[in-house]
């Protein structure tokens, strides 16, 4: 079964861009691992960056999660955000036969 994440992500104060860059340089490399379904960023009205990942499995974002690519996105935002991301690990419910799925 799938699972979709979201993370998001407070940008210190006047870094927002260099958070998006800092971003958008390790990406690549979590698009690389397997079960990777989906993985990309998003501003929100309130001035943070939200991460919606999809994994084919648990165990494929349980790897993930102590991957070298999430290694790498941890070194290159570090100092980028005010505050550790907020995620949240969710089980798709389906409805209409698919079709409301992420």
């Amino acid at each position: 079964m799938t699972v979709v994440v979201t993370a998001v992500f407070r940008p210190v104060a006047g870094r927002h861009d260099e958070l998006v860059e800092a971003l958008r340089s390790t990406i690549p490399g979590v698009h690389e691992e397997q079960g990777c379904l989906l993985y990309a960023i998003h501003d929100a009205q309130d001035g943070t960056i939200t991460m919606i990942e999809k994994w084919a499995s648990v165990a494929d974002l349980d790897a993930h999660g102590t991957s070298p690519a999430v290694r790498a996105l941890q070194a290159a935002t570090g100092d980028l955000v005010a505050e550790p991301p907020h995620v949240v690990r969710m089980t798709p419910i389906p409805v209409g036969g698919g079709a409301g799925t992420l």
